[in-house]
């Protein structure tokens, strides 16, 4: 529409200005000259006005397209940047996934180890509660009352009890200790078992003459008893046995075997310790530590 409008205006802007020079050569009338004129100068101004608008409007149109894009300039930045935290939040997702994976799994081998721990507890209170009922079923039965003993003058009586077998073997017995008296809390009837069942073991085992020492010390609140025979001995892996019941080792001599298993029966049930050490052809020791129950003992 605008086109054909400058179109119109073009063609009466060129017929006003040939009709203008034909008034002017053919001395037209002054009046259809000045008309002619006027009409061409309209045309022209119409023109202008046309073609400035057209200017003014490829102005805008190029300003918008430098807006839009800037627009869209813009909008690319942030759709990267929008896709920039996108993938950081997908990949800090995917790590904490792998943490919550790694925390599940770390989870179910604690389950799996706290099981393996309760089971193995279990098993324990179990030989606990078994090694509790061996050791009653080994111990010599009285009707004592646990009371304060002189252990040095139990292990004497005990060892005078043996004294004329020791002869006969030819075996020299006798008991070293710094005091003259050492105190426990415990039967005397069982004590004196323990003793005997031990040093009666020595002789047995002992095939040779030659002298058992029982050695009596105290550090601190426990009792350390030591028997130490010149015998022949045992190896190592046997030693390790000798207060399992019926057990015999190489140099075997006819018996039960409940010696000491008894022995240590009775070690144990007052809270003591026992064991044996052994070097083949240098005879046996059997090592016993004892609580006296000083505290027990002050009160009572």
């Amino acid at each position: 529409m605008k086109d054909r409008i400058k179109f119109v205006t073009g063609v009466l802007a060129c017929a006003g200005f040939a009709a203008t020079i034909c008034c002017f050569i053919m001395g037209a009338p002054r009046t259809i000259t000045i008309v002619m004129l006027l009409l061409h100068s309209v045309c022209l101004i119409v023109l202008a006005f046309l073609f400035s608008a057209d200017r003014n409007d490829y102005t805008e149109t190029d300003e918008l397209q430098q807006e839009l894009s800037a627009l869209r300039a813009e909008a690319d930045a942030d759709k990267q940047t929008m896709q920039r935290a996108l993938d950081a939040r997908e990949k800090e997702l995917s790590e904490k996934e792998e943490q919550l994976k790694s925390l599940e799994e770390d989870v179910k081998s604690k389950g799996e180890e706290i099981d393996r721990l309760e089971a193995a507890v279990k098993v324990a209170e179990e030989e606990a509660d078994f090694a509790k009922t061996e050791i009653n079923d080994f111990l010599p039965k009285t009707d004592e009352e646990v009371k304060r003993i002189d252990i040095i003058a139990v292990a004497k009586g005990t060892i005078d009890e043996f004294s004329a077998d020791a002869a006969k073997a030819g075996i020299n017995m006798r008991i070293s200790s710094a005091e003259d008296s050492l105190f426990v809390m415990a039967q005397p009837s069982r004590l004196r078992i323990m003793f005997r069942n031990i040093i009666d073991n020595s002789i047995k085992y002992m095939n040779r003459s030659g002298s058992l020492v029982v050695t009596i010390s105290t550090i601190d609140d426990d009792i350390f008893i030591v028997l130490k025979d010149t015998g022949e001995g045992l190896a190592e892996d046997e030693t390790k046995h000798i207060f399992e019941l019926n057990f015999q080792g190489s140099n075997r001599i006819s018996g039960n075997g409940l010696g000491l298993t008894q022995a240590k029966a009775i070690v144990e049930s007052y809270g003591g310790t026992i064991y044996g050490q052994s070097t083949p052809g240098k005879g046996m020791g059997i090592y016993i530590q004892l609580p006296t129950n000083k505290r027990e003992k002050e009160t009572s």
